[in-house]
């Protein structure tokens, strides 16, 4: 069998007829002029040379698969994927209960199917809290870790193509949990939340959670107001003065190290307002702050390189042995690009916000309406917009056998967003045109925003 890793983790074993199985299926519905080529059968046992050689392939057709828009997006591929997660985890299709926090620490409890998927429990969660329809779309679920500050550290998004319940059960660790948040990043949109008295109250809380977290500064004087509002039960206001203080609606990430602007400093990186925000720590013990706005970034690429392991390969996020790293191209000035690198454990969900603020500043662009980004009902079932880029996920395959692993590898691809071909950069690393993330915001840039 072969090990598929997504963001890093291992989501399922699959074998090479199951994997036959799905790209004959996907031929028949979508045309072989659709689907990229399968690597052959093979008549007689192959040589470990092989074996490595069809794990490459495989890699390659996987990820050509969730690249593409229709056939990443499809329910053949993702069903696939769920239901080869469920059969590895070995979790039988039963009712149970899910615990989802929300940010002021309520659990809400739902009652589930473990085969349940992603939008099913987002909207078990939404009709548990009485949110309606047209507000569920706002709002994501999110695999975290608890600190020992009571704080959470984000994982990932849960995607499209998992089992919400079986991705935490199978980390066999409890604090790993799964939050519900909002998932846009325009403030402009929180009208739209505060509509109804549900939406209002989870921004709410949201909003007092990333305070108290000091994900959003507050001076003495605005907590002083803020503590006000707070007992007078006027959140709304609340909501409004939130807004106008530094880091509203900024996803803050563990401090990392970074090579900007030298080599090993030490960073605490913010997403929010469609850019990166770093807090650099400099050898001398400066701090800088500086940020890198997503319109500027040219692309961007994950790597992981993984070290050699004789342990099993389905280690959890937790661990640290696979090394993360997200680097960007960046327009300095009007003639300078120049590269840099984070590296981090959360270097997918850095990745995924970007992604996400540019698929956000797309659709404005293109005078599309944010609720339509999200979802919409066609027949009484969930059905994702046109209108929206989906987050992609190209798996990575292991060889079936330790042994035929004789040195450590890079995995260029372990990506969480679609990738688009571009000319080759300037890069020095020897990543292929391909492993870039293509930054359509980036193509609309003019010498006035320079």
């Amino acid at each position: 069998a072969y090990n598929i890793h997504v963001n890093g983790v291992l989501h399922c074993r699959v074998r090479y007829s199951q994997l036959l199985g799905l790209h004959e299926q996907l031929r028949k519905e979508y045309g072989a002029n659709v689907v990229p080529a399968f690597p052959p059968k093979k008549i007689f046992t192959l040589t470990p040379a092989e074996v490595e050689q069809r794990r490459e392939q495989l890699e390659k057709y996987m990820q050509a698969v969730r690249q593409d828009p229709t056939l990443g997006g499809s329910e053949t591929f993702n069903s696939f994927l769920r239901k080869a997660q469920q059969e590895t985890q070995q979790i039988p299709t039963e009712e149970v209960v899910l615990e989802v926090l929300l940010s002021n620490g309520q659990k809400v409890k739902v009652t589930i199917l473990t085969s349940d998927q992603t939008e099913d429990v987002l909207e078990a969660v939404a009709s548990k809290l009485d949110l309606p329809d047209d507000l569920v779309g706002y709002f994501s679920l999110f695999l975290v870790r608890e600190t020992k500050d009571g704080a959470f550290s984000f994982v990932r998004k849960l995607q499209e193509f998992e089992l919400p319940y079986v991705s935490v059960t199978s980390l066999h660790n409890p604090e790993f949990q799964i939050i519900l948040r909002k998932s846009y990043w325009d403030s402009a949109y929180d009208d739209d939340v505060m509509e109804h008295r549900v939406g209002l109250n989870l921004l709410y809380a949201q909003t007092v959670s990333d305070i108290e977290h000091g994900w959003i500064l507050v001076n003495k004087e605005q907590h002083r107001q803020l503590k006000s509002l707070q007992e007078k039960v006027s959140k709304k206001e609340f909501i409004r003065l939130a807004q106008t203080l530094k880091y509203y609606g900024y996803l803050k990430f563990d401090p990392c190290v970074t090579d900007f602007p030298e080599k090993g400093c030490h960073v605490v990186v913010s997403a929010g307002n469609n850019e990166l925000n770093f807090q650099v720590r400099l050898p001398n013990e400066q701090i800088k702050e500086g940020s890198f706005k997503v319109t500027r970034m040219r692309c961007w690429r994950v790597t992981s390189s993984v070290p050699m392991s004789n342990g099993p390969s389905g280690s959890s996020p937790g661990k640290s042995e696979v090394k993360l790293e997200l680097a960007f191209e960046y327009l300095m000035s009007k003639d300078r690009l120049q590269w840099v690198t984070i590296t981090s454990p959360q270097a997918i969900m850095l990745s995924i916000c970007l992604q996400s603020m540019v698929d956000e500043l797309m659709v404005k662009k293109s005078g599309g309406s944010i609720r339509k980004m999200f979802r919409r009902r066609v027949n009484g079932a969930l059905r994702r917009s046109d209108s929206q880029q989906a987050v992609k996920s190209p798996p990575l395959l292991d060889s079936p056998d330790a042994s035929w692993e004789p040195m450590a590898k890079l995995s260029s691809k372990l990506t969480s967003v679609s990738l688009r071909g571009i000319s080759h950069s300037s890069s020095t690393n020897d990543v292929g045109a391909n492993d870039f993330h293509g930054n359509y915001a980036f193509e609309g840039i003019g010498d006035e925003d320079l």
